[in-house]
């Protein structure tokens, strides 16, 4: 039963493709990498990067996420009662948010720790974040088409408008600043690699990316609305993308000296 989940979730990404559907996905990448001016044409291997950070997370969340949480479900199971897990979910929901953070974020600094090592561990911290970024963006494009073609397969987008309005749209909302959050926690983690401090930001970076998927939980509980969640997620991904930015572009006092782009 297990591996038919794990299958039937790596699967689904390559399932029902829509034009539409990567289009839109790749645009919204587009959106949010842009700031951070990655070398994508002036440095080849950024591109190796972007695509192994996309395949590897996607196989990571299937074959590592997925049963690590089962089995922390489990072991949840066995020692506490349904009832009392589901009275208390703000509390136990968090053990599994977490491993998604650590998970995902873990995945996508492998093609980074890749490009470090390449750069003989030298690594300008502004250029680190660069990539990191693209990493982030890969994932999240990968992940939004996955997302828009199941919208679209679905054929429900017409009638939903019609009878929901804007609301409709609000999955393409969702995934809009999904990307950017992707791009930006993994931005940080690549930051924090180029400056010797990998494991602390690789863990800030999970830290984010589980606070951001904790909005799930908080749904579940009746904590928040679905409105509330969409709101949540959007304050939360511009709130991590303006402090990666503002490592991007900060003046050090390098760049005053050298006055060179590090990119």
């Amino acid at each position: 039963m297990l591996l038919q989940t794990i299958t039937a979730f790596f699967t689904s990404f390559f399932a029902d493709p829509s034009a539409l559907g990567i289009g839109l996905a790749i645009y919204f990448g587009a959106v949010w990498l842009t700031p951070y001016y990655p070398p994508l044409f002036k440095r080849a291997p950024v591109w190796v990067v972007m695509v192994i950070s996309a395949f590897l997370t996607l196989a990571a969340a299937a074959f590592i996420q997925i049963p690590l949480q089962a089995l922390v479900g489990q072991g949840i199971g066995r020692f506490w009662s349904q009832e009392l897990v589901a009275s208390h979910i703000l509390l136990f929901g968090i053990p599994q948010i977490l491993l998604s953070g650590l998970v995902q974020e873990g995945a996508k600094m492998v093609p980074l720790v890749w490009y470090w090592r390449r750069e003989d561990k030298s690594l300008d911290p502004k250029l680190g974040l660069a990539i990191g970024a693209a990493a982030g963006a890969a994932f999240g494009i990968f992940e939004a088409q996955w997302v828009h073609n199941q919208i679209f397969a679905s054929g429900l987008l017409g009638t939903m408008l019609q009878t929901q309005g804007i609301l409709a749209l609000v999955g393409f909302w969702e995934r809009f600043f999904v990307v950017a959050a992707h791009t930006a926690f993994s931005a940080l983690a690549g930051y924090g690699l180029a400056k010797g401090k990998g494991w602390q930001f690789y863990l800030v970076a999970s830290g984010l990316h589980a606070l951001l998927n904790y909005s799930a939980v908080l749904l579940t509980a009746g904590v928040l609305t679905s409105l509330q969640v969409e709101v949540y997620c959007a304050v939360l991904a511009v709130a991590v993308t303006a402090w990666a930015l503002w490592l991007r572009w900060r003046r050090t006092p390098d760049d005053y000296q050298s006055q060179i782009s590090p990119v």
